[in-house]
């Protein structure tokens, strides 16, 4: 089987860009896809999952880093799965919380520090990666594998 791969990347300039691009980005999701965000401490990850969630129909203030639970679940137009791999020791914490069985369930998982869940992301998740330009742009990478055509 072929792996199609496509790149594109932005620039954003404010809180609100991030969040907005998150918005449209939820427009194009559906059940069962897992994003992979990855960047430095404050480039803007837990942003633009509340924009992602508010395109879900999710308060975007209900969306907390879950840096001490690993995953926060919550429920919109279709359940989001917020899991954050920041503080996370051993990949077997991901066994723990049942990550296999979130992986199932229907739903978006967004996974902030995604890099850290090494051969357990699955290949055809959504990457998108942040990097800090200046206090206030930032330059997001989108790569998809497996994108349909149109």
């Amino acid at each position: 089987m072929k792996i199609n791969q496509t790149d594109s990347f932005m620039i954003s300039r404010s809180v609100e860009e991030t969040m907005e691009l998150g918005r449209r980005k939820a427009a194009e999701l559906k059940s069962g896809d897992v994003i992979s965000l990855s960047g430095p401490l404050g480039a803007g990850k837990t942003c633009l999952i509340k924009g992602i969630a508010a395109g879900l129909g999710i308060n975007a203030g209900d969306v907390r880093s879950p840096s001490f639970t690993l995953v926060n679940e919550l429920y919109g137009k279709m359940p989001l799965y917020h899991f954050d791999l920041y503080r996370m020791k051993n990949i077997s914490e991901l066994y723990e919380i049942g990550w296999d069985d979130y992986l199932m369930r229907e739903g978006i998982t967004v996974v902030e520090w995604g890099e850290k869940a090494g051969d357990m992301m699955p290949r055809d998740s959504i990457k998108i990666e942040i990097k800090i330009v200046s206090e206030k742009r930032r330059k997001i990478f989108i790569s998809y594998f497996n994108k349909p055509a149109g």
